[in-house]
């Protein structure tokens, strides 16, 4: 048996973290995983780039349903504070749109500072142990691997929620969780594509590919202003990743296909100039030519030339164009899905330590609580913040 005085339960992004910032304290840790590789869903992340944080990263950017449960933890370590880390390792990086950062080169470099940290912290990493059993005692807590028992004084709970299951994603947080009589709220797949009805799906066949700046919004009035892309099997692109967090089953979303155009003027003044050119051809202007072409095949808008449109007409289009709505069939699940929504209830942890207030010496962090970031570097900032939240008190 070894005994260690923090055990940490997944190699991820605030399992590494954790270990790390706890090594440092002085204390023995000793992180266990049942990959192959640490840090599997980073190295993937970001088409293998990794957008390892957020400059705009803020309490508002997360779904919890405690809305101040993530504020000290992200008041404590900022995406600033993870840009000095990688600042500190030399590490090629860049800037994108909305306040995301990226690596250079490859996701691998981020896992490598991981790794980094926690050798010089003295944490030992051990990978293909899957976990098996875990019981509470006098000194902390027996865990029983598939490799090697450990006794620890702290156990962290960073296994990750049910996305990428290919990875080896498990829902075994949550049933730890509920082993030490902790709260799981329902999870779901998030930050995931949709699919359509097989009638949408005929209609939209042969747009695949095709991707159109939007605002998409939710029944419940969320937007965001970002891309959609049509595939093969439904809708993607990040305004529908974004969105797929905020939508359920049943729901329409509201799609403005042409927001930064007032289109009934747009027609209005074209017909004045332009007339006789065809409304298909006019919105081949400003919006892909092969959708144009679908939602006139299918009669959605007419087959005309501008100088023969009706003003209702003119409005019905505009309407149609700026309000476009979908009812999506469901998601793509957890096997597409970046992040599962849900998960260990935040009522049931120190929003400080992230310890179970129900079961000393117990904490749970990253992806297995119900915190759930929004797409473009939030998740990894909130792993980072919480994993040194964790690191300094377990």
């Amino acid at each position: 048996m070894i005994t260690t005085d923090v055990l940490v339960i997944g190699a991820g992004a605030a399992g590494l973290m954790c270990g790390a910032t706890a090594g440092y304290r002085g204390r023995k840790v000793v992180v266990v995983d049942m990959g192959k590789k640490p840090g599997r869903k980073i190295l993937i992340s970001g088409g293998g780039r990794c957008n390892f944080t957020n400059q705009n990263a803020s309490p508002e950017n997360y779904l919890c349903q405690n809305p101040h449960f993530v504020k000290s933890c992200l008041s404590r370590y900022s995406a600033q504070d993870f840009i000095d880390l990688v600042d500190r390792h030399s590490l090629d990086y860049h800037h994108k749109t909305l306040g995301q950062l990226f690596c250079d080169n490859s996701a691998q470099d981020i896992v490598d500072i991981l790794m980094t940290e926690c050798d010089w912290a003295g944490v030992e990493v051990h990978l293909r142990s899957e976990v098996i059993s875990i019981q509470a005692n006098d000194q902390g807590y027996s865990v029983q691997t598939s490799a090697e028992s450990y006794q620890c004084q702290s156990l962290v709970i960073a296994s990750g929620g049910l996305t990428m299951p290919k990875l080896g994603a498990t829902p075994i947080g949550y049933k730890i969780a509920e082993q030490f009589g902790l709260n799981v709220l329902p999870t779901t797949a998030a930050l995931v594509p949709f699919t359509l009805h097989d009638h949408d799906k005929a209609r939209f066949d042969g747009l695949s590919g095709i991707s159109i700046p939007t605002v998409v919004s939710s029944e419940d009035g969320t937007s965001f202003k970002e891309n959609i892309l049509f595939t093969h099997r439904g809708l993607s692109g990040p305004a529908i990743l974004q969105i797929s967090s905020f939508w359920r089953a049943g729901q329409a979303v509201t799609i403005n296909l042409l927001p930064e155009y007032d289109l009934a003027r747009f027609i209005e003044d074209m017909r004045t100039t332009q007339g006789q050119k065809s409304l298909k051809n006019t919105l081949a202007t400003i919006l892909p030519k092969r959708f144009v072409e679908t939602v006139t095949e299918h009669n959605e808008i007419p087959d005309k030339a501008i100088n023969q449109l009706s003003h209702s007409e003119i409005k019905q289009i505009s309407s149609y164009l700026h309000q476009w709505q979908i009812k999506p069939n469901g998601t793509e699940g957890y096997r597409t899905a970046e992040v599962t929504l849900g998960g260990v209830d935040t009522d049931e942890l120190s929003s400080k330590t992230f310890e179970a207030k129900k079961a000393k010496g117990l904490f749970f962090i990253g992806e297995v609580t119900d915190v759930t970031g929004w797409l473009g570097g939030y998740n990894f900032q909130y792993a980072w913040s919480c994993g040194v939240a964790c690191g300094q008190a377990c």
